[in-house]
């Protein structure tokens, strides 16, 4: 039997590697030069966006451990996220984990105990009406604002005004855990640190990949598919052939109409600024009331994240540029960050995802789609599992659900 993996994401790249190493024939199709992605590297080095791990992303962690790249992803602030508060210019760590706010130096702004309470009912899976997190969080504005706002805006890329505060609740129950929030970034970039180890793996494990590949349409025979139509070349599938299908909603909707897929989307914008400092220590600083919530420092660049982006995704990219950079300069200061900061930006690489995540409201979520809608293709891809935020977790998570319909097979 020969699996064709059509998308060479990390769902893509996670069922792959799971049927290769099961002993399965695969074949990676990816459209782009080079597969990765939304966590692809770009021509230049640098990352297509900001990616963050938690330690409760478990199934993020170990697939980065099968694949013989978890050294590479580091904590680089582990007393707690570097915040600092453009408003009124208040720079202070603040901790992710309730049993560090012990330490009141740790504790996030307006932690009352009617507030902890708030958040706690926001955790807890009650059968309540979803609402958005902001009016879950209206009578405690300062918490709102210096923990839960941030957090579901990064968790799901939607306004806080209507991001899903049931979804929200998913997410801060995960964060319970002996170390689960602990903040992990790749210390070299998505591509050395996770996409390229992960071809690697797969290559070990006997798969190919094919790139420059486009699913142009599915040649069906009554419930299975009889051919994959990539333009150039048409693929015939033997009668034990199967096809995982990890695109994103759109194309899996185009290629299996009447498929139930997310119908609005959110934008992320991440700016890449060529400032480099080197043998200073990776970073990773939080920003309250400005254009970007995530600076990431490395001593070969800085990149920030601006996450739900609505509004800034249709902005110049000069004009963004020189408004992020004076946010930067104000957190290096700030954290006294080693080199030095001109007041004049350095040059700035936009990349602008326009559909990057689904749109997570409250009561917005479409239903789940069917895991094997044919007989012979499954689906991956993080949408594929609206219970989740959209994120690498879920990614990874939906590619090996998907490996694991095709054994069941």
């Amino acid at each position: 039997m020969t699996v064709h993996v059509v998308g060479g994401g990390l769902s893509g790249l996670a069922a792959a590697l799971r049927l290769a190493r099961a002993g399965q024939a695969v074949v990676l199709h990816e459209a782009a030069p080079l597969p990765g992605g939304r966590a692809r590297a770009l021509p230049d080095g640098t990352d297509n966006g900001t990616h963050a791990l938690l330690g409760a992303n478990r199934a993020a962690l170990r697939f980065l451990a099968a694949i013989g790249a978890r050294g590479g992803w580091i904590e680089p602030e582990p007393e707690g996220l570097p915040v600092l508060d453009l408003g009124d210019g208040t720079a202070r760590r603040i901790a992710l984990s309730p049993a560090a706010w012990r330490d009141a130096a740790r504790r996030p702004p307006g932690l009352s105990a009617r507030a902890l309470l708030a958040l706690a009912r926001l955790a807890l899976p009650l059968p309540w009406r979803d609402r958005p997190v902001a009016a879950a969080m209206a009578a405690h504005p300062a918490l709102h604002r210096a923990l839960v706002e941030p957090l579901a805006v990064a968790a799901l890329n939607t306004p806080a005004g209507e991001a899903s505060a049931r979804l929200l609740g998913a997410v801060l129950r995960r964060l319970m855990a002996p170390g689960a929030t602990r903040v992990l970034v790749a210390r070299d970039g998505l591509g050395p640190d996770l996409i390229a180890p992960a071809c690697a793996a797969l290559a070990r494990a006997g798969g190919a990949v094919r790139t420059g590949a486009r699913l142009r349409g599915l040649a069906r025979a009554g419930d299975r598919v009889a051919a994959l139509d990539f333009g150039t070349e048409t693929v015939p599938l033997a009668p034990g052939d199967a096809v995982v299908l990890a695109l994103p909603p759109w194309e899996a909707a185009r290629l299996l109409p009447g498929l139930p897929v997310p119908a609005r989307f959110a934008p992320i914008l991440n700016l890449h600024f060529a400032h480099a400092v080197p043998g200073a220590p990776v970073r990773f600083l939080g920003l309250l009331g400005g254009l970007a919530q995530w600076v990431l420092v490395r001593p070969g660049g800085v990149s920030v994240t601006v996450s739900a982006a609505d509004a800034a995704i249709e902005a110049e990219a000069p004009a963004l540029a020189a408004r992020a950079w004076g946010e930067i300069r104000a957190a290096a200061r700030a954290f006294a960050l080693p080199g030095a900061w001109p007041e004049a930006p350095p040059p700035c690489r936009a990349v602008k995802e326009r559909r990057a995540t689904p749109r997570q409201a409250a009561g917005g979520a479409p239903p789940a789609p069917p895991r094997r809608p044919l007989a012979n293709l499954v689906l991956a891809g993080d949408w594929t599992l609206p219970a989740l935020p959209a994120t690498i977790e879920a990614a990874i998570r939906s590619g090996a659900a998907a490996a694991r319909a095709v054994l069941r097979r």
